[in-house]
């Protein structure tokens, strides 16, 4: 036999020290605990294998319900919306992981757990000799280096590291899968994406772990909210006023008299030339598309002017419609009598409005919000009986919020008409936004409310021919 040199003896001694004192503090495995399946890029990482068909229906019941606001959101924005390809190339990925539930749910009873292959688990960041750092899977090798990267609340991060930037990352944990850009301190900062395990999908710029600029965010569980976004609370969508949209304007007495003086409208010069201090519109003007007219409000009060504007509307051909202010002082029954008597309204006609505007001390005066829920669906359900038309209804979104919690069949069945003055569009479904008040027309003397249909001229024209808006 071959006789060993000493300092091999030493050198065996040395490795097998540090591996029977190091090996029990180093982990065998950076899985963290939850273990989803790979999925090609091309499908969502987030849901993990179904064991049984009930478990594979309530995941394709999920994705119907995220599907369903991806329609939406795709029939009212186009391509000149910010982040509207960002939204369209996800639903892509959402119709893939909708064709592949399908499929298993079709065989659910050949479906079975998924293994993981070794290549697709999980990565980590290791150190190399040199100071370097690299995307790498964790393999016992690591053992004699510094160890794996974790984040300050240890969770596993694999990162690409350049002059001590990430440039990009990716980080698992209870939560879900984040990919992209993070800081020096391994948070979500800059552009990336962020798939959690109960199906919500988050896109878009980041700052600190928390959605800070444009980003969109879409689940089953909520309503897709795509727009502006500081510090992780949602803000809003924020419109380009284009000259595709559909802009409208509604008026009143006020339009015509201004202190003791009375103007009329020159409706064969409409053009809208201001969105108001808030919307810019770089230059721009618009048509006017539509208007609404004051009719009557409570049971006593008449616009003197509502017919002489309603018939000039129909001659300049402006859609047009009528709108009664709602009174908390008389029943829901006399108003709708009161505002079909006076509002004439006719067969092209766009669809009656309701306007309701009362203070929560009036609210809470009459009884509280049921009280004026009922009141609401009374007047609603007299004048769509009469007219044929399904009216809609103008309020706040404040008052939504307040008022409207034990009102979900109101707001399914109506069409609803937002007011609201900032620059973000309302979290809601709606046909029209009101978002200025303080809007120019020419033709008009005056500020005038100006409105903006939510969607473009297809969908305006579905409208007009209908009289509802899906």
């Amino acid at each position: 036999m071959r006789h060993r040199r000493p300092w091999t003896v030493l050198l065996d001694t040395v490795v097998l020290l540090i591996v029977v004192v190091l090996f029990p503090l180093c982990p065998l495995t950076p899985y963290h605990p939850y273990h989803p399946p790979h999925i090609g890029d091309k499908i969502l990482v987030r849901y993990q294998p179904a064991l049984t068909s009930d478990e594979l229906e309530q995941q394709l019941t999920l994705v119907e319900k995220e599907r369903e606001e991806m329609r939406y959101y795709l029939r009212i924005h186009n391509v000149t919306d910010e982040g509207y390809n960002d939204v369209a190339r996800y639903n892509e990925r959402l119709q893939q992981e909708y064709r592949l539930l399908t499929r298993r749910t079709e065989h659910a009873h050949t479906v079975s757990r998924d293994t993981i292959p070794a290549k697709h688990r999980p990565l980590i960041a290791v150190k190399i000799w040199g100071g370097h750092w690299k995307a790498g899977h964790f393999t016992r090798s690591a053992l004699f280096g510094p160890g794996i990267t974790r984040d300050s609340l240890g969770r596993i991060v694999s990162a690409v590291w350049r002059a001590d930037t990430v440039v990009s990352a990716i980080r698992q944990d209870s939560i879900g899968i984040y990919r992209g850009q993070m800081n020096r301190h391994l948070q979500a900062s800059g552009f990336g994406v962020m798939d959690h395990w109960d199906g919500c999908h988050q896109e878009g710029f980041w700052k600190e772990d928390r959605l800070n600029g444009f980003a969109f965010d879409s689940s089953p569980l909520h309503q897709l909210r795509t727009g502006e976004w500081k510090a992780g609370r949602f803000l809003g969508e924020r419109l380009r006023y284009t000259n595709e949209r559909i802009y409208g304007i509604d008026i009143s007495r006020h339009q015509h008299e201004k202190g003791r003086k009375t103007f009329s409208i020159n409706w064969n010069k409409l053009r809208i030339t201001s969105l108001g201090k808030r919307h810019a519109t770089e230059g721009r003007t618009f048509p006017v598309s539509f208007v609404y007219i004051k009719a009557t409000e409570g049971t006593t009060v008449r616009n003197r002017y509502y017919k002489i504007d309603y018939l000039q509307a129909l001659r300049a051909k402006v859609h047009v419609g009528a709108y009664h202010f709602f009174s908390l002082t008389s029943t829901a029954t006399a108003q709708a009598d009161f505002f079909l008597r006076h509002a004439g309204i006719r067969r092209a006609d766009f669809p009656p409005v309701l306007d309701v505007e009362p203070s929560d001390a009036q609210i809470a005066k009459i009884g509280g919000s049921d009280v004026l829920m009922r009141r609401i669906r009374t007047f609603l359900s007299i004048v769509e009986e009469r007219t044929g038309k399904r009216p809609i209804l103008y309020v706040s979104q404040m008052f939504i919020n307040r008022h409207m919690q034990n009102a979900q069949d109101i707001k399914q069945r109506y069409n609803i008409w937002i007011a609201r003055y900032s620059q973000y569009k309302p979290d809601v479904k709606l046909v029209y936004w009101q978002l200025c008040p303080d809007g120019r027309v020419d033709g008009i003397t005056g500020d005038v409310d100006i409105n903006v249909f939510n969607g473009y001229q297809s969908q305006f024209d579905d409208f007009v021919n209908t009289g509802f808006y899906k």
